[in-house]
């Protein structure tokens, strides 16, 4: 049975500046040139299917010398009107976080927390019904879990990523229904007790492969019936279905490598 859909608001930026010339992620490589004009048509894709959808997307101005500020599921986490900023792990990054704050400030929100610890928003926070899920390992600090917990007021569950091609939660699991704790997964991406964890947690999960793992096709977007997802990731597809979901498959090679996808360049404002 079809699923209902609930209207979004989402922040974006362009990648008018994205190029890869650093590797601070095991998809990066320098070596590897961005064909510009194609990653901006993807990211245009992406926008135009969520405006399509009846969503709101909200722009966040490019920077030169922030190559990677089109991810900006990274520049912070939305709950209720409240920002928890972030806190980026690598030099490269640094500048982002203000840059996000700035918008923030500039767009009415008041509640905003400047953090003391490593935190890379989206990437390594997941918002579900009953809990916020919370990756840690290669990026966000476990120290930023309770700073997060303690300002949202939601409980946090921690998540140990161990695997360094899934270097951010937003890469091995996407929350597909925050009304019912509905997510997909793959259980290769975590430890043996954060599997068991999610397995507790989440019996009724999508559980993915490593295949369509491996296609970032966790790192997608939900409304709670579209599922935005790679189309490389296939074998996801008509498992979605049979749960009532409508896969929604795009192409964003370029933007891979970067190291991200559907997700990373999604940030949802939830109000």
């Amino acid at each position: 049975m079809p699923r209902d859909a609930s209207p979004r608001r989402y922040l974006m930026c362009p990648p008018h500046y994205f190029r890869v010339t650093y590797s601070i992620n095991p998809w990066m490589d320098p070596a590897k040139p961005v064909d510009l004009p194609v990653a901006l048509a993807q990211w245009e894709d992406l926008r135009d299917r969520y405006l399509a959808l009846g969503h709101t997307v909200a722009l966040l101005d490019p920077l030169p010398g922030l190559p990677d500020m089109v991810f900006t599921a990274n520049g912070a986490t939305v709950i209720d009107g409240r920002v928890l900023g972030a806190r980026f792990a690598h030099q490269e990054r640094h500048r982002e976080a203000e840059a996000h704050l700035e918008w923030f400030r500039a767009h009415g929100f008041i509640d905003i927390h400047e953090p003391a610890h490593i935190n890379e928003g989206e990437g390594d926070f997941a918002v579900t019904a009953s809990w916020l899920l919370a990756g840690r390992g290669f990026r966000s600090s476990p120290l930023s879990h309770d700073e997060a917990q303690e300002f949202f007021g939601r409980p946090v569950i921690g998540l140990d990523l161990v695997d360094p091609r899934y270097y951010h939660l937003d890469t091995a699991l996407c929350v597909l229904d925050d009304g019912t704790d509905e997510i997909m997964y793959y259980p290769g991406a975590f430890s043996p007790g954060s599997r068991a964890v999610l397995a507790r947690l989440f019996p009724d999960a999508l559980v993915a492969d490593g295949t369509d793992a491996g296609a970032f096709g966790l790192n997608a977007v939900s409304d709670g019936r579209h599922v935005l997802l790679p189309q490389a990731a296939a074998g996801l597809f008509e498992p979605l279905r049979e749960r009532g979901f409508e896969p929604i498959g795009l192409d964003l090679g370029e933007l891979l490598k970067g190291g991200g996808s559907v997700k990373c360049c999604t940030q949802e404002l939830r109000l």
